[in-house]
Formats: C-alpha cells, sequence, structure tokens
C-alpha cells in the first residue's frame, strides 16, 4: 500500500522552499466588515484549527539567495478561500513585490471563492487579477506552485497566470470541484481528469514538482527570467554575412551536394534541438504547452543559458516528428507563448527549425494551421526583442518559415530549406519523386547557397557530419549562441532586416 502523499501546510512550505531563516512576513491582522455570529464563529475555529488569522501567508525571503515575494494559501484556514481581507492582504503583497521589484512565487491551495461573503468576495479574484498583471506588465517573474487541491476561481483567475507554472504531485486542479460537479449533476466527476499529471500532459503546466524540488526548480526559471538588461542603444545597420571559421571549402559545405546534405539531414541519429539543450546548453527550464490545453510533443519550449546569455528557445523536436508527431497548430501556439514571453522580458529569441513540414490532415486545416503559421511570422517580424534563428537541420515547407525571420540567421553545414521536400518539388515539377536531387540542386536549398542568397548569415561547420560528432557538434553551435546572443542584446537591429532578406 502506497503511503500517502505529504503535503505541507503554509508553514511547511515555506520552511522548505525559501532559504534558512529568511522570511520576512508582511501580513497585518484583517479587518472584516458586519460578520454574522455564525461567520464569526465559523473564523473563530479557522484560527484556532489553522494557528492563522487568515486563509493566505504574505512576506518576502531568500530562494537560493535571490529575494523573491512569497504569497501561500493555508487551506486549513476555511479551505484556503478567498474573502475580502484575503484578497486585501493577496494584492498588498503582490503590490508591494511590484514597487519593490521582486519576483513572486504564488502557491494556491484553496476551495474558491469564501461562500459566507457572497458575490462580494467573488468579484475579488479581478482585484488579484489586476495586481498580477501590473506585476507581469512590470517586467517581473510571476510563479504559480498549485497545490492539493486548487479549483474554483482561484484556478480561474490568479492560479493560471503564471510565466511558469508547476503543481504537487497528484494535486486535485480543477474549475469545478468533484462535490460541487456531483451535486449538480447527480453523477462522480469522471476520475483523472483533474489531476496535475494529466494537465502537464495536455499542456496545462510546465511540470509537476514535490515541494523538495521546487527551490531548485524555481531558482533556475528566476535564474533566466531575471538575467540583467544591458542598456538598448539606437539600433544599428544590420552586420554583413559572416564566414564560418572554417576555411576549406568542405567545411562550409562547398564539397557536398545539396541532396546528400538532404540525405544527411535525415539520419536518424542526427542530433537534434534535446542534444544541443542537454550539450551545450545550462540553466534549463523546460516550458509544456500553451498553457491554454494545446501541446504539441513536435515542438520544445525552454529557457535556457548558452554560455552567459539566458533566452527563451523555441525548437523544433526533430525525434518527435519522426515517429508521426509533425508540428500541427498547437506546435505554433507554443511557439507563439514562446515568443510573449520572451518579448515580456526583453529575453533574446532563439527558434530552431528542422522539420520535414507540417501535420498535413484535416484536422490540421479546420484548427486553422495556414493562419497559426501566418501569425507565427507576424509576431515573430515584429517582435521587440533580439531574435536569432538556427536552422538546425531539414526546413521544410510553412513550419520551417514560421519560426524563420530573425535579426541573425545561422545554419549548420548539412541544414537545408525549401518550400517543400525535394522529392513534393519535384513531383510538381516532373510528374514524379525520382528527379528531387536536381529539384534540391535547382532550388538552391542547401546552407551554402542560403548563405550565398543572403538567407543565412553564418554556417557551423559539420566534421564531417553531425551525426559522427553530436556532441563536439552541440558544443559548437553553442558556442556560436553564446557568442552572438550577448552582440545582439547589445546592439539590437532594425526589424526590418528580418524581412528584408532575399
Amino acid at each position: 500500500m502506497n503511503a500517502p502523499l505529504e503535503r505541507p501546510d503554509a508553514a511547511g512550505l515555506l520552511d522548505r522552499v525559501l532559504d534558512p531563516g529568511s522570511f520576512e512576513p508582511w501580513d497585518v491582522p484583517p479587518t472584516y466588515a458586519a460578520l454574522t455570529p455564525q461567520y464569526a464563529a465559523d473564523l473563530a475555529r479557522a484560527h484556532e484549527r489553522s494557528g492563522r488569522d487568515e486563509a493566505v501567508v504574505t512576506g518576502a525571503g531568500l530562494l537560493r539567495g535571490r529575494r523573491v515575494a512569497v504569497v501561500v494559501s493555508e487551506f486549513a484556514f476555511l479551505a484556503g478561500s478567498i474573502g475580502i481581507a484575503t484578497a486585501d492582504r493577496i494584492v498588498s503583497a503582490v503590490e508591494r513585490a511590484t514597487s519593490e521589484g521582486l519576483p513572486l512565487l504564488a502557491a494556491p491551495s484553496s476551495g474558491g471563492t469564501r461562500m459566507q461573503e457572497g458575490t462580494i468576495a467573488f468579484v475579488q479574484m479581478a482585484r488579484i487579477t489586476a495586481a498580477v498583471m501590473t506585476h507581469r506588465a512590470a517586467g517581473l517573474p510571476y510563479l504559480v506552485y498549485l497545490r492539493h487541491p486548487t479549483t474554483g476561481g482561484v484556478l480561474a483567475s490568479w492560479g493560471s497566470l503564471g510565466h511558469v507554472t508547476a503543481a504537487e504531485p497528484g494535486a486535485l486542479i480543477g474549475f469545478l470541484g468533484p462535490r460541487v460537479y456531483e451535486t449538480l449533476n447527480g453523477k462522480p466527476f469522471p476520475p483523472g481528469v483533474q489531476t496535475a499529471e494529466n494537465l502537464a500532459a495536455k499542456g496545462l503546466l510546465d511540470a509537476v514538482v514535490g515541494v523538495d524540488d521546487l527551490p531548485a526548480t524555481a531558482a533556475q526559471a528566476l535564474e533566466t527570467l531575471c538575467a540583467v538588461r544591458p542598456p538598448h542603444p539606437a539600433p544599428q545597420q544590420p552586420p554583413t554575412p559572416r564566414a564560418s571559421q572554417d576555411n576549406d571549402d568542405d567545411a562550409v559545405g562547398g564539397g557536398v551536394s545539396a541532396w546528400e546534405s538532404v540525405e544527411r539531414s535525415r539520419r536518424a541519429d542526427r542530433p537534434g534541438i534535446r542534444e544541443l539543450l542537454r550539450f551545450g546548453a545550462s540553466g534549463i527550464t523546460p516550458l509544456s504547452g500553451t498553457g491554454d490545453g494545446d501541446a504539441d510533443p513536435g515542438l520544445l519550449l525552454a529557457l535556457a543559458r548558452f554560455g552567459d546569455a539566458s533566452c527563451v528557445v523555441i525548437g523544433q523536436d526533430r525525434a518527435a516528428q519522426r515517429v508521426g508527431r509533425p508540428i500541427g497548430p498547437a506546435g505554433l501556439r507554443v511557439a507563439r507563448r514562446g515568443m510573449r514571453l520572451a518579448a515580456e522580458f526583453g529575453l533574446p529569441l532563439v527558434t530552431v527549425v528542422d522539420t520535414p513540414g507540417a501535420e498535413l490532415s484535416p484536422e490540421a486545416e479546420e484548427r486553422g494551421l495556414a493562419g497559426e503559421i501566418a501569425r507565427c511570422l507576424a509576431d515573430l517580424i515584429t517582435l521587440r526583442t533580439p531574435t536569432l534563428c538556427l536552422l538546425l537541420g531539414e526546413g521544410s515547407g510553412g513550419a520551417a518559415l514560421a519560426l524563420l525571420p530573425a535579426d541573425r540567421v545561422l545554419a549548420a553545414r548539412h541544414a537545408w530549406l525549401a518550400p517543400l521536400p525535394p522529392e513534393g518539388a519535384s513531383a510538381i515539377v516532373h510528374r514524379t519523386p525520382d528527379r528531387a536531387p536536381e529539384l534540391a540542386a535547382a532550388q538552391r536549398v542547401r546552407a551554402e547557397d542560403l548563405r550565398a542568397d543572403g538567407i543565412v548569415d553564418e554556417i557551423v561547420p559539420e566534421r564531417p557530419d553531425a551525426a559522427d560528432e553530436p556532441e563536439a557538434f552541440c558544443e559548437r553551435v553553442a558556442a556560436v549562441l553564446a557568442r552572438e546572443l550577448p552582440a545582439l542584446r547589445s546592439s539590437p537591429q532594425s526589424r526590418s532586416h528580418r524581412y528584408a532578406r532575399r
């Protein structure tokens, strides 16, 4: 028989998440409007049971040495419900965090609105949401840790607004509490739906994290989101394309045909975005889905660092796509989440193109694939933060184009870019796929041709093939990114460069 999961109260959570002895409480005694005798008795019992004077604890402390503000629910106080006094405390803490420029970690555990206070308590969720969005608008990180249980208006407001959102293992998380559902519908809610693990799989949460792993997870995310921003001088002219560090023709691809590059890019053992992060990046915080219920295994979103440069990474995952999970509308919506995150924090955005093409299906059409490609392009072209695109392998069709426009475009030696796979282009032009090698050459799809045509700025060598040297190749790419990203941040380019390429 499995032991029950440990669920610390507010004090226990603070003790295990913040550095020892660093917690500084911000709470002042609550004030209430006229109370009915029954409600007064409820409050008194809640105080006696929980040892707290309200359903939330606020303050500041050190998290791995970084000062953060915290808002932590106490479920033992009237099921963590939100009344006017509770909302006053939360809003005050969020506003103080904003004024002091502090990241905010919220750890709700609540049944929602306090029924004893009725509609006036219900509308407090809007007040809390406004305070959180003001905090976010100031460019300050808002991290959420959903605890068991989190339901109702709390989940539908400040519980669902995190830049990064994690949850306790096995936590019950849902808009409508199971008891309410069963009362209203006369049958139990389907099991397994309102669990942290299921919601993470559906792209609503970024991670399921035990409380003892929360400090490391939160600190790693904050290290990227709180990266120091350099001053922004006036935009300069775009840099001229720079040749690869290798001078011999074979190193930059001159001795390899377009079709050979296409074939090499399709090797099953070629490193992709996951290997690039594993071998070349640090401080990696994976993010899952859009946060709105969309997820796509073919698209990876993460916070990461290359050298000392923090960034948001949007990468097409070749491994997932090779097993029948092509990029669809949901993947492009995940990419747009990454663009918004980069813009909000002024972080550079790195897009990694490695795709055999977007999903081709009736469902993709009905879910607006073409429109999502267009919106990705529009968001990327107008993004007010430095951008860098890496053509890592295959670059076929609209899925590749959606992540292409950038201030700086790099390409692996055997990467390529084309409106269709060469076999598809051959079928259109010659009525047969057999002339794909000829079409690949004619369309100038290989990296060296892309550089000569002004589409790519620099080629990263493969010696002679990334699949034969995966770790060394990824380290080489990472070194280029570590060099390029600080240069982009210190000398931001005019956005017109993103669509002025030939």
